[in-house]
């Protein structure tokens, strides 16, 4: 399987400054990428003008763009497991949690991919103690690693702390230019991600129907997981069928 590509935020098509506002993103300058133990280097400048680059895993021609629709439309807070034909790559075993569905695509964050130990730390050291445990970082996708998105979750459906945006339920954006004074005690979790994921329009719906992601039902506590690393298997394994199978299977077809 090839690895991602992305294409450059001169080829984005039209803007979307009403999604771009609420996320809170972080820019850097100078950081060139991020793995989950390759750290961002510098998260200072906070702006986020004009419209993210696309992104897309698996590349959709038009037609099939133009005419893919799901009977039980993608919504925000929806959770999505990758298969095993994801079987490489930054999506590898990963959840992701979407922030945003619209007609001009979907956004998402990864959020079973802490990054190296101590780079909350190193990188927003004022966010460390608002922090869920872990207090780190995560790897939140591939589209502008260098910048920040945090989800937090309010303790009751009719708060709505300054600087924060509902996704669904509990959970919603924080604005990471909110003073941290304003956070504390207003929030029962707070996560901060590297990056996002981006998907133009239908090309998420064609890697759900061709069987790229399996579709789950979000629980707040898969947001804020204080054991990332198993979210993967536990997810799937209150699945049904063959979805709950592959939390027990192996990269070794001989052992399954």
């Amino acid at each position: 399987m090839s690895q991602p590509t992305s294409s450059s935020d001169d080829d984005a098509p039209g803007g979307r400054p009403d999604r771009a506002v609420g996320l809170g993103l972080v820019l850097t300058t100078g950081a060139q990428g991020i793995e989950p133990e390759s750290p961002p280097i510098g998260l200072m400048q906070k702006v986020w003008e004009g419209p993210p680059s696309r992104y897309s895993f698996f590349p959709v021609t038009g037609d099939t763009m133009g005419v893919v629709r799901l009977a039980n439309p993608l919504k925000a807070g929806d959770l999505l497991v990758a298969s095993r034909q994801i079987d490489e790559g930054v999506f590898y075993e990963s959840v992701v949690y979407l922030v945003d569905v619209g007609l001009d695509g979907v956004l998402g964050v990864i959020i079973n991919q802490p990054c190296a130990p101590g780079t909350l730390r190193r990188q927003l050291p004022g966010w460390v103690h608002l922090a869920t445990p872990p207090q780190d970082l995560f790897l939140g996708g591939p589209m502008s690693p260098s910048g920040a998105i945090c989800l937090a979750r309010v303790q009751r459906s009719s708060e709505e702390p300054p600087g924060w945006r509902r996704v669904q339920g509990l959970i919603g954006l924080l604005h990471l230019d909110t003073p941290t004074e304003l956070v504390v005690g207003a929030f029962t979790d707070v996560r901060i991600f590297a990056g996002y994921a981006e998907w133009g329009p239908g090309q998420l719906e064609a890697e759900l129907i061709r069987g790229d992601w399996i579709r789950a039902i979000a629980h707040p506590e898969d947001v804020f997981s204080s054991e990332p690393h198993g979210l993967w298997r536990a997810v799937l394994h209150r699945q049904n069928g063959t979805a709950a199978m592959l939390a027990t299977a192996t990269d070794t077809p001989a052992l399954n």
